[in-house]
């Protein structure tokens, strides 16, 4: 720093330095760091400090913004779901980021206080454009260092609530500041809230010291970009990870080691799960017998555990990094056609997964045998991804939507073991996407996407996205946005993080819905 007429002026190299560091990040209970919110994929916000089924009974939430981003649509494919994440702390102060991606290689961070862009970067040279189901250019959406382990709750948004105190930048006498010290070590996935691994930290913080929090993205030539969250900066080279033009998604950050799903068998590249020691650079690959069902990529248990299904009706547990098999479990004779969704359930961990004929499975965590299976519904239609969440009495919910409404489940006690009563069923929805919930507040989307066969009859999908706001434990309409959105659904998805939530559209644009900050 350099004064200058009696004023304290931060040099460039400074400002550089300082722009890859977040020295208020907590374990980031409030962001949402990967598709589903977490590793887990239960696309769940435990807490928030307006969002609630009362909050939303009074006047107040509403669109709030929206932005558009990109033009340039691969497939059926446009932006990415957005990442959140609040309360990062740099040298222009607080700032809550948005982080999506487009379909041409192009990533964007949002300022999601002003509703305006922050910086672009673009990360590849946008691909081939194929079809709905290879559709070419970038699929993933972006993700940041994550843990395996359950999250906790945490405050809700405000000043001193974004994810604990402020950290001095200050190092120990004699090492000069932390700054220089962070930034001296290429990125790795234990920088920016990623478990110490050194340390024997699974789930932990990231030890004392606040390193630079990196952005990680797919581009679509198969390599893993990282990037500082607050300028897009990438201080290494991009690492190759992927076949170019493979068809990713579900790509997660999880103690070191990347991992991200292909399917459809886009550009050669064989169905499976991936895995990229960001150490070593060492890529591992497991390759499934059929394609993968659902969209929301691998889910991951609380000691790493990694969970797939395919269309052949198996569901696999792999072991982190080396994606050795653990064990299998097959469903009898119906596909699988959900990602897999691990949830706690009296303090045990159990897998999810929704099968063809309507049925979901319930399984321990070691994949032994179902300990619940639902009956086939037809009416159920084929579900992208489960959602689950707890409300404040302790009862386990799980939301499967199908192809035109969206079914509520408890999970209850029987016989020591759990087990799945129907609560309630929502109003109709067109092809919803996965549902988010936001303090007991399930959030649902009517995609507006009419059926077809291929890329080709885009032009014909001319339907709107309705989003809802519904009562978690009756499925009570509280909110809807009516005719504010102007395109339908696709590969986008919901995200929420400060009492507030954004919406990613074919047309390119992102929508904000919530409850304004206070200035």
């Amino acid at each position: 720093m350099k004064p200058r007429n009696g004023r304290v002026v931060i040099s460039s190299s400074c400002a550089l330095l300082c722009a890859g560091l977040a020295y208020g990040q907590g374990r980031g209970g409030n962001d949402w760091a990967t598709s589903g919110n977490d590793p887990q994929r239960s696309s769940w916000v435990r807490t928030d400090a307006k969002i609630s089924p009362a909050g939303l009974e009074k006047p107040g939430f509403a669109f709030l913004w929206k932005q558009k981003l990109a033009s340039d649509p691969h497939g059926l494919n446009s932006l990415t779901e957005a990442v959140l994440m609040e309360r990062y702390i740099g040298y222009r102060g607080f700032r809550s980021y948005a982080h999506l991606a487009t379909s041409g290689d192009t990533v964007v961070a949002l300022d999601t206080d002003l509703g305006r862009i922050e910086w672009k970067q673009s990360i590849g040279t946008g691909g081939a454009s194929g079809t709905s189901a290879c559709p070419g250019g970038l699929t993933a959406t972006p993700a940041r260092a994550t843990s395996a382990a359950f999250p906790t709750p945490q405050a809700g948004r405000g000043f001193g609530g974004r994810g604990g105190p402020a950290k001095s930048g200050v190092g120990q006498a004699g090492e000069g500041a932390v700054t220089l010290a962070a930034l001296a070590t290429p990125p790795a996935g234990n920088r920016g809230g990623a478990p110490d691994a050194a340390a024997g930290r699974r789930g932990g913080g990231g030890g004392q010291q606040r390193m630079p929090t990196f952005l990680y993205a797919m581009s679509s030539d198969g390599k893993l970009h990282a990037m500082y969250v607050s300028n897009g900066e990438q201080p290494t080279p991009a690492i190759p990870f992927l076949p170019a033009n493979a068809n990713a998604g579900g790509l997660a950050v999880v103690d070191n080691v990347a991992y991200v799903a292909t399917s459809n068998s886009c550009a050669s590249a064989p169905n499976g799960v991936w895995a990229l020691d960001l150490a070593t650079k060492q890529v591992t690959s497991w390759k499934a017998g059929g394609n993968l069902a659902g969209t929301a990529g691998p889910a991951f248990g609380p000691d790493g555990t990694i969970y797939i299904g395919t269309d052949t009706g198996d569901l696999v547990a792999l072991a982190p990094k080396t994606l050795n098999v653990i064990a299998t479990y097959k469903s009898g004779g119906s596909p699988f056609v959900s990602s897999p969704l691990v949830f706690e359930y009296k303090d045990k961990p159990f897998v999810a997964i929704a099968a063809r004929d309507g049925a979901i499975h319930l399984l321990p965590a070691t994949l032994e045998s179902a300990v619940f299976k639902s009956p086939a519904s037809s009416a159920s239609g084929e579900p992208r991804a489960l959602s689950s969440w707890q409300d404040s009495d302790g009862v386990r919910w799980i939301l499967a939507p199908g192809a035109g409404s969206m079914i509520a489940w408890k999970v209850v006690d029987r016989n020591g073991a759990p087990a799945m009563e129907q609560g309630w069923t929502s109003r109709d929805l067109v092809a919803p996407p996965p549902p988010m919930v936001v303090n007991g507040v399930v959030f649902a989307v009517s995609s507006g996407e009419a059926k077809a066969s291929d890329a080709k009859a885009i032009a014909q999908r001319s339907g709107k996205a309705v989003l809802y706001a519904l009562d978690g434990r009756t499925g009570k309409e509280l909110w809807n946005s009516g005719n504010t959105i102007t395109s339908f659904v696709h590969s986008g998805g919901l995200s929420a993080a400060g009492s507030q939530l954004y919406l990613s559209t074919y047309d390119g644009t992102l929508y904000a819905f919530g409850f304004p900050i206070e200035h």
